[in-house]
């Protein structure tokens, strides 16, 4: 494997290739991609891949998210500094970790348990305090909440009002909408009086959202 100033170098451009390709250009969030290593979260086998910007297989038939793709659904959240998140989905836990990145606290939830013992290993590895992932179905209702953000890291056909439940005044929501054949990204907000507003994004796929 490279050294880690090798690394370091593919982060920078991918950070760079990001804001080129995606047109995302908020410096939080690519500073996030600067420095969580992606290659942390793949199989090792799949280490020399880690920086491509591409979705890469992570075992129990789930992947890591494209690069460009978190990187869209994190402008579209507009994390503060001050936000409580939760990802949904959380798989691997890169996402989560770009995230604790951004917010004061990430709860990611997953619901396959060997993705979620080796997320939880990895984030300890890396030294993420503000970044916990734990076993359970993200599509239904969840404790803990309100969420000031809420990713959702794979594709539902129709959206899980469960977790718009979750949403606090002023919340955001980002998740893939559709079958596998055709997904979407829709962005929602919640007013202080507690209504939705929705916007329809760019074409995406992802692995279906298991339990919803």
């Amino acid at each position: 494997m490279k050294q880690d100033g090798d690394r370091s170098a593919e982060r920078e451009r991918l950070a760079q290739a990001l804001a080129t390709s995606s047109g995302v250009h908020d410096r939080r969030i690519l500073d996030a991609f600067r420095s969580v290593p992606r290659e942390a979260f793949v199989p090792a086998e799949l280490a020399e891949l880690a920086y491509e910007d591409r979705a890469l297989p992570i075992g129990e038939g789930q992947t890591i998210s494209q690069p460009s793709m978190i990187a869209l659904m994190l402008a579209a959240l507009e994390p503060r500094a001050s936000d409580r998140a939760l990802e949904v989905g959380a798989g691997s836990g890169y996402a989560a970790a770009l995230l604790g990145k951004l917010t004061a606290k990430v709860r990611g939830v997953e619901i396959v348990p060997a993705l979620v013992e080796r997320a939880q290993k990895t984030l300890a590895s890396l030294h993420t305090p503000n970044v916990e992932i734990e076993l359970g179905n993200g599509a239904a209702h969840l404790e803990g909440g309100p969420f000031d953000v809420i990713l959702v890291s794979a594709g539902a056909r129709g959206l899980p009002q469960a977790l718009v439940a979750e949403l606090a005044p002023g919340g955001r929501i980002a998740i893939p909408i559709g079958a596998e054949d055709g997904q979407h990204l829709l962005t929602g907000r919640r007013d202080e009086h507690g209504e939705m507003t929705w916007k329809r994004g760019t074409a995406c796929m992802f692995v279906p959202l298991v339990g919803a």
